[in-house]
Protein backbone atom coordinates (compact mmCIF):
# COMPACT_ATOMS: atom_id res chain seq x y z
CA UNK A 1 0.00 0.00 0.00
CA UNK A 2 2.79 2.55 0.72
CA UNK A 3 4.43 2.18 -2.37
CA UNK A 4 0.84 2.19 -4.50
CA UNK A 5 -0.19 5.50 -2.65
CA UNK A 6 3.31 6.85 -2.78
CA UNK A 7 3.06 6.44 -6.58
CA UNK A 8 -0.23 8.09 -6.95
CA UNK A 9 1.51 11.16 -4.90
CA UNK A 10 4.14 11.18 -7.31
CA UNK A 11 2.12 10.85 -10.71
CA UNK A 12 -0.44 13.43 -9.84
CA UNK A 13 0.08 17.30 -9.72
CA UNK A 14 -1.42 17.47 -6.37
CA UNK A 15 1.37 15.20 -4.66
CA UNK A 16 4.04 16.82 -6.48
CA UNK A 17 2.97 20.59 -5.70
CA UNK A 18 3.54 20.30 -1.94
CA UNK A 19 7.24 19.28 -2.83
CA UNK A 20 10.03 21.78 -1.83
CA UNK A 21 12.74 19.93 -3.45
CA UNK A 22 12.15 18.63 -6.29
CA UNK A 23 14.53 14.90 -7.85
CA UNK A 24 15.75 12.35 -6.04
CA UNK A 25 15.13 14.07 -2.67
CA UNK A 26 11.54 14.72 -3.44
CA UNK A 27 11.07 11.22 -4.02
CA UNK A 28 12.35 10.34 -0.81
CA UNK A 29 10.42 12.62 1.37
CA UNK A 30 7.10 10.96 -0.31
CA UNK A 31 8.35 7.52 0.01
CA UNK A 32 9.05 8.39 4.21
CA UNK A 33 5.90 10.52 4.43
CA UNK A 34 3.70 7.43 3.45
CA UNK A 35 5.87 4.86 4.64
CA UNK A 36 5.69 6.39 8.32
CA UNK A 37 1.48 6.74 7.82
CA UNK A 38 1.65 2.97 7.04
CA UNK A 39 3.39 2.24 10.23
CA UNK A 40 0.74 4.64 12.32
CA UNK A 41 3.29 7.14 13.16
CA UNK A 42 2.38 10.02 10.24
CA UNK A 43 5.18 12.34 10.43
CA UNK A 44 7.01 13.61 7.42
CA UNK A 45 10.33 15.67 5.59
CA UNK A 46 9.96 19.39 6.33
CA UNK A 47 10.69 19.95 2.78
CA UNK A 48 7.25 18.32 2.16
CA UNK A 49 3.95 20.29 2.97
CA UNK A 50 1.92 17.71 4.07
CA UNK A 51 -0.84 20.03 5.02
CA UNK A 52 -3.07 19.57 2.10
CA UNK A 53 -6.43 18.27 1.00
CA UNK A 54 -4.49 15.81 -0.93
CA UNK A 55 -2.06 14.32 1.62
CA UNK A 56 -4.20 14.25 4.37
CA UNK A 57 -6.48 12.31 2.67
CA UNK A 58 -3.87 10.10 0.75
CA UNK A 59 -1.92 9.73 4.31
CA UNK A 60 -5.32 9.18 6.73
CA UNK A 61 -5.93 6.20 3.37
CA UNK A 62 -2.39 4.82 4.12
CA UNK A 63 -2.76 4.78 7.97
CA UNK A 64 -6.55 3.27 7.76
CA UNK A 65 -5.23 0.28 5.72
CA UNK A 66 -1.74 0.00 7.59
CA UNK A 67 -3.31 -0.67 10.42
CA UNK A 68 -6.86 -2.60 9.58
CA UNK A 69 -5.20 -4.37 7.00
CA UNK A 70 -2.52 -5.61 9.26
CA UNK A 71 -5.22 -6.55 11.80
CA UNK A 72 -7.71 -8.24 9.66
CA UNK A 73 -4.68 -10.64 8.33
CA UNK A 74 -3.86 -11.51 11.58
CA UNK A 75 -7.24 -12.59 12.54
CA UNK A 76 -8.13 -14.28 9.09
CA UNK A 77 -4.51 -16.18 9.33
CA UNK A 78 -5.68 -17.39 13.41
CA UNK A 79 -9.24 -18.10 12.18
CA UNK A 80 -7.64 -20.53 9.53
CA UNK A 81 -5.22 -22.27 11.39
CA UNK A 82 -7.72 -22.52 14.63
CA UNK A 83 -10.14 -24.63 11.98
CA UNK A 84 -7.23 -27.02 11.07
CA UNK A 85 -6.96 -30.21 12.55
CA UNK A 86 -3.72 -31.27 14.77
CA UNK A 87 -1.01 -33.34 12.80
CA UNK A 88 1.39 -35.55 15.17
CA UNK A 89 4.82 -34.74 15.46
CA UNK A 90 7.33 -36.49 13.43
CA UNK A 91 10.61 -36.51 12.62
CA UNK A 92 10.12 -34.30 9.53
CA UNK A 93 8.05 -31.27 11.93
CA UNK A 94 9.94 -28.23 12.85
CA UNK A 95 9.23 -27.52 16.86
CA UNK A 96 7.56 -23.78 16.96
CA UNK A 97 9.32 -23.78 20.32
CA UNK A 98 12.96 -24.08 19.44
CA UNK A 99 15.04 -21.19 18.38
CA UNK A 100 15.56 -22.22 14.95
CA UNK A 101 12.30 -21.70 14.27
CA UNK A 102 12.47 -18.21 15.42
CA UNK A 103 15.56 -17.49 13.43
CA UNK A 104 14.00 -18.86 10.73
CA UNK A 105 11.09 -16.77 10.92
CA UNK A 106 12.82 -13.67 11.55
CA UNK A 107 15.39 -13.99 9.05
CA UNK A 108 12.13 -14.20 6.54
CA UNK A 109 10.21 -11.22 7.25
CA UNK A 110 13.76 -9.82 7.73
CA UNK A 111 15.06 -10.82 3.84
CA UNK A 112 11.13 -10.58 2.43
CA UNK A 113 10.93 -6.66 4.04
CA UNK A 114 14.30 -5.74 2.39
CA UNK A 115 13.61 -6.79 -1.20
CA UNK A 116 10.30 -5.41 -0.93
CA UNK A 117 11.45 -1.70 -0.60
CA UNK A 118 15.11 -1.29 -0.51
CA UNK A 119 15.53 -0.82 -3.90
CA UNK A 120 12.84 2.16 -3.60
CA UNK A 121 14.51 3.51 -0.59
CA UNK A 122 17.69 3.73 -2.02
CA UNK A 123 16.82 4.95 -5.46
CA UNK A 124 16.66 8.85 -3.78
CA UNK A 125 19.69 8.71 -2.31
CA UNK A 126 22.21 7.44 -4.65
CA UNK A 127 20.44 9.54 -7.38
CA UNK A 128 21.11 12.63 -4.87
CA UNK A 129 24.88 11.33 -4.53
CA UNK A 130 25.25 10.74 -8.18
CA UNK A 131 23.88 14.22 -9.06
CA UNK A 132 26.42 15.62 -7.29
CA UNK A 133 29.47 14.83 -9.66
CA UNK A 134 30.94 17.05 -11.66
CA UNK A 135 29.70 16.86 -15.43
CA UNK A 136 26.49 14.75 -14.62
CA UNK A 137 23.79 15.52 -15.94
CA UNK A 138 20.78 12.39 -14.82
Amino acid sequence: MLLILAGIAISLPWGLSSLNNSGPHGLSEILYAFASACGNNGSAFAGLNANTVFYNLALALGMLVGRFATILTALALAGSLAQKRIVPESSATLPVASPLFVIMLAGTVIIVGALTFFPVFVLGPILEHLQLIPGQDI
